[in-house]
């Protein structure tokens, strides 16, 4: 079985990463690290390999500095990278991220089964696996929780939706984007991080893609123009009083009467 996984290097949250200035996410200088959501993409792909057998290639893009994501993914279990970089590929959005992936995914090989996190902790769009799916031309199902069963033709697994949950029995080549309750991420092995301090990362660039029209990628492909990102304004601590409840319901009641009165 060939499993490709999608995963992301991001900025490690702060106060201070959002330019009150320009308003763009300041990535200078700021501590990165591998997507949360990607660790349980990346157990499930191990998990599988282990039960069957599979060969795992990871995809991202993103700047060189990303080539440490994938290491830490080597360390995990996976066996093959790929770093998705070129300046051609920066300012893209959710639709030219997944046209550029599906891109390179083309070039590298055809692959039974692709798994992705649920979302991004700085997009948080979770929109890249459906539209990956979508431009590869194979079924995809989000939200899934637990891997019911696998064989050489499909994977079945359970679907976790708001008030109930299915179980679907998907035929390959398809992708899956599964949820963080699905697999505890193990930790790395010392093994296996003096091997991926040693292993091979490939760069793949625009000349590396079939559609080598650069207006496809970058800011020049993307549907969307984000003018401004700004942080939530923070919430102070506010203290607890204690009072007898019915004296809290009055007080409760005569908020909700003051916000039905605007």
């Amino acid at each position: 079985m060939k499993i490709a996984v999608c995963i992301k290097q991001v900025p490690a949250y702060s106060s201070e990463m959002v330019s009150n200035e320009t308003g763009t996410v300041i990535r200078s200088g700021i501590k990165s690290m591998l997507n949360p959501y990607d660790l349980p993409a990346i157990e499930t792909a191990v998990r599988i390999k282990g039960k069957i057998g599979a060969n795992i290639d990871i995809f991202t893009m993103g700047p060189r500095e990303a080539e440490a994501v994938i290491r830490e993914a080597y360390s995990r279990g996976a066996d093959r990278g790929f770093l998705v970089n070129d300046k051609r590929f920066s300012g893209a959005d959710v639709l030219a991220t997944s046209y550029t992936i599906s891109q390179a995914m083309k070039t590298v090989d055809s692959y039974d089964l692709i798994i992705c996190g649920r979302q991004s902790t700085d997009g948080c769009t979770a929109q890249v696996g459906g539209e990956l799916a979508k431009l590869l031309d194979i079924p995809s199902v989000n939200w899934v929780n637990k891997i019911c069963d696998i064989d050489d033709c499909s994977i079945t697994v359970e679907q976790l939706l708001e008030k109930e949950k299915l179980v679907l029995k998907i035929p390959y080549p398809c992708l899956i984007s599964v949820e963080p309750s699905i697999y505890s991420p193990r930790m790395p092995s010392l093994k296996l991080k003096i091997l991926a301090s040693k292993k091979d990362i490939k760069i793949l660039s625009l000349k590396d893609m079939k559609d080598k029209d650069f207006k496809h990628y970058g800011l020049r492909g993307s549907a969307t123009k984000v003018e401004k990102i700004f942080p939530a304004p923070k919430i102070e601590r506010q203290d607890i009083i204690e009072k007898d409840p019915t004296e809290v319901a009055k007080d409760i009641f005569k908020l909700i009467s003051l916000v039905k009165d605007l």
